[in-house]
């Protein structure tokens, strides 16, 4: 009967147990203990010795453990990309795709991007009836800024 119990409270002991603590947060604050001194009729204690220090009361939260960072260098995604290249032409293929065609079209895909984006915000800033338009106008009117007129 008595391994009964025993084993419970062991069991809720060990699963208690922080396996990789973290010094910054797990350390224990010091106390008088900490330092041994002799007892003197001349030292003073104040009231600053016996307050619970803030960093106590309210301890620096855990981080959470992001994975890894993949690596993201020209250099392994190129290698990675000749690895079943078996002649000099696809390495040249490999060299002008990597390193011109997807450079080239990805800029051209975001300057295109950018601009589309541009053209349909300058038209759509001032002429919208959302709120966000409102609140647009109403700012250029509180701080008595001209309003751009739409010209066509």
């Amino acid at each position: 009967m008595a391994s009964g119990p025993m084993n419970i409270s062991s069991t809720i002991q060990s699963a208690s147990l922080n396996r990789h603590p973290s010094p910054v947060h797990d350390l224990n604050p010091s106390t008088a203990a900490s330092s041994k001194q002799p007892v003197s009729p001349t030292i003073s204690i104040s009231s600053d010795d016996n307050s619970i220090p803030y960093s106590t009361l309210k301890p620096i939260p855990r981080r959470s453990n992001l994975p890894p960072l993949p690596d993201l260098r020209f250099e392994q995604s190129y290698l990675a990309s000749l690895r079943d290249v078996e002649s000099w032409k696809g390495v040249l293929w490999v060299t002008g795709r990597d390193q011109v065609v997807l450079p080239l079209v990805q800029g051209m895909l975001w300057t295109l991007g950018l601009a589309g984006w541009r053209y349909w915000n300058r038209g759509a800033k001032f002429s919208g009836a959302s709120v966000g338009s409102r609140v647009r106008r109403w700012w250029w009117g509180v701080n008595n800024w001209e309003i751009p007129i739409k010209t066509e």
